[in-house]
């Protein structure tokens, strides 16, 4: 059984029911193997440009295909693929700092000097950095995922890819938001395309001073290289660069985390199963900003015993 792989290298895998090999068939199907996982990684580091994150998740799906393969098509076909190395990287993410977060929700004179749409943006943004929902779900929120109590607003959401229920009290500011839009017929925030959003965010977030430079690695071949910005030759990459409508996920699971709010309940709220990577990702990051104000402590302290004495 032959079938035709990636026409525009000429790649082909060959899978075969294997009879009972002797040792010489053995090491020479091993090796056409080997030479199929050496080219086909060759061709999409070297003329794809591709990095160790996106390769492995190729590889992954073609060692899934290949089980699915030898288990239901060609039963016998031999497992040489799962000699086929993984590579996986862990990528930094880049949320906002509460600071941050707190300047875009309460400074006033920053918003009236937006332009309207911008303002729109800003809700939208401010709103998804407060409830964690993905972005999949937050622009789809309808009057039927507001409930009030006793005076409290609540969001209620199912995830449209996890199947998790989510329920969110609403702060004041949050609310405020809300509010802005009461009048519209379906939707609780402004409508956007997934694109535009992005690069309404990243506008948005220059435009709020957020422009400290950021260092975007990646890994190649288990190797770090640092990925220049593409758009500005020469130049590394600023924080606006690198926000996207993920970012406000992001910054929602950090803060929560970095001001002290329990582990089990903000992976409630943002829907993470209880053994989940990238859950213990924001649990680190969280760590390193509740660190860098418990030293700011200590330094207050050492210096009030300096007045003292």
């Amino acid at each position: 059984l032959l079938i035709a792989f990636c026409n525009e290298k000429g790649f082909v895998l060959r899978i075969r029911p294997l009879r009972r090999l002797n040792s010489r068939e053995l090491a020479t199907e091993k090796n056409y193997w080997k030479k199929f996982y050496k080219k086909f990684t060759d061709y999409l580091y070297d003329d794809c440009g591709h990095y160790d994150n996106y390769v492995g998740q190729n590889i992954k799906i073609l060692k899934a295909f290949l089980n699915y393969v030898n288990k239901e098509l060609v039963p016998g076909a031999g497992d040489f693929h799962k000699l086929f190395y993984v590579r996986n990287e862990e990528i930094a993410i880049h949320p906002l700092l509460p600071e941050e977060l707190n300047f875009l929700i309460y400074n006033e004179p920053f918003e009236q000097v937006l332009s309207p749409r911008l303002r729109e943006v800003k809700d939208v943004f401010v709103f998804g950095c407060t409830v964690a929902l993905r972005v999949s779900d937050l622009l789809k929120l309808n009057k039927s995922n507001l409930r009030e109590t006793s005076g409290q607003f609540y969001l209620a959401v199912r995830s449209q890819k996890t199947s998790t229920d989510t329920l969110i009290r609403l702060p004041d500011y949050a609310v405020s938001i809300l509010h802005k839009y009461r009048t519209q017929r379906k939707n609780l925030l402004p409508s956007f395309n997934k694109v535009n959003l992005n690069e309404y965010i990243k506008e948005l977030l220059e435009a709020a001073g957020f422009t400290q430079p950021v260092s975007k690695t990646r890994e190649k071949r288990g190797r770090v290289t640092e990925v220049k910005n593409t758009n500005k030759p020469g130049k590394t990459y600023r924080f606006c660069d690198l926000a996207s409508t993920h970012t406000m996920r992001r910054t929602a699971i950090t803060t929560m985390l970095s001001l002290g709010m329990p582990e089990q309940v903000v992976r409630k709220i943002s829907g993470h199963a209880p053994g989940s990577k990238e859950f213990y990702r924001y649990v680190l990051w969280a760590q390193t900003y509740q660190d860098q104000e418990t030293e700011r402590m200590f330094a207050r302290l050492k210096e009030k015993s300096r007045l003292v004495g």
